[in-house]
């Protein structure tokens, strides 16, 4: 289990050095807004460019891939749900039911595949899957609901959107890229690697900053949200994985160990600087996130021990 006990504590001395910076305002007031814009429009759109554009497409037609697609609608179809019959706002449902099924597939992720399961490159078709699919559809759906919540947009405004968000661009962009098969050059792909490179510290950063002066599941009316989201990551969405993969897949050993250590990933960080950039669910999303992480590390290390 050295590969979880690793990834969980590069994250978390990331995101405590972001909350020391918070909690000292090293870098102002607006330092978490600044370092999530920055992670939003400019360092996340260049990894996803010179990540998708040498990905392996094929790898979209993967069984595991279509277990782990088959989880996470289901458990955000559960939230969802639930949300619908207790009408909680659509935006901050959006984001809660991105943290009930978007796993942490990139920082956390990797490690845990390259040491627990000796692959990295299985987080590569989850990776895809997310920031072709999930990403694409929930960053629209929050656009629309932040124009609810008082911006203005037409017609033309709405059905452009996906192609207007920065993160849906440079994921796009470089599955373009990769579709022709055309292999960029170094120099071409350097500056994208590099600022890239500052998309994940700045994530966590930002999210450490925002843990200063919050208490987790103080405010009553909040709790439920927060408690189902996580719920159903580290919980719902492994079991969910298990039973679709044994049952209707009929996986046993290691290929079925890996699509529920893969399922039992905690919620991905970066869903915190969507939330944040369109003003919907930012408690809901820190609170999923932590609470989630925390709760992988015995959840991952209970699945190792029943089906490692």
């Amino acid at each position: 289990m050295t590969g979880v006990l690793t990834g969980f504590a590069v994250i978390a001395c990331v995101i405590g050095t972001g909350y020391v910076l918070g909690r000292h305002g090293l870098l102002g007031a607006n330092g978490p807004e600044v370092l999530t814009k920055l992670a939003f429009h400019v360092a996340t759109p260049a990894l996803l460019f010179e990540t998708m554009a040498r990905a392996d497409l094929t790898a979209l037609t993967s069984g595991p891939l279509l277990i782990t697609a088959l989880s996470t609608f289901a458990v955000a179809g559960v939230y969802l749900g639930v949300a619908a019959l207790r009408h909680w706002p659509p935006g901050e449902s959006t984001v809660g039911a991105m943290c009930a099924g978007y796993v942490n597939a990139g920082n956390l992720g990797i490690p845990v595949a390259a040491y627990v399961l000796g692959d990295a490159t299985l987080m590569a078709p989850i990776i895809l899957f997310q920031q072709l699919v999930i990403s694409p559809v929930a960053l629209t759906a929050l656009d629309v609901f932040s124009e609810r919540s008082g911006q203005r947009g037409g017609v033309v405004r709405r059905l452009t959107t996906p192609f207007r968000n920065p993160v849906v661009v440079g994921s796009l962009t470089g599955v373009a890229v990769a579709a022709t098969g055309l292999t960029l050059p170094g120099p071409v792909l350097e500056p994208f690697q590099l600022v890239g490179a500052v998309s994940v510290p700045a994530v966590l950063l930002a999210f450490g900053m925002s843990l200063r002066g919050s208490a987790v599941l103080s405010r009553e009316h909040e709790r439920l949200p927060i408690v189902l989201a996580v719920v159903c990551k580290a919980v719902g969405q492994p079991l969910v994985a298990w039973a679709i993969g044994a049952g209707a897949f009929g996986l046993t050993g290691r290929a079925l160990f890996a699509v529920v250590v893969t399922s039992a990933l905690p919620s991905a960080q970066n869903l915190f600087t969507y939330a944040s950039r369109y003003g919907l669910g930012t408690r809901l999303a820190r609170e999923s996130i932590l609470l989630s992480t925390l709760a992988a590390a015995p959840v991952l290390v209970l699945v190792a021990a029943l089906l490692g």
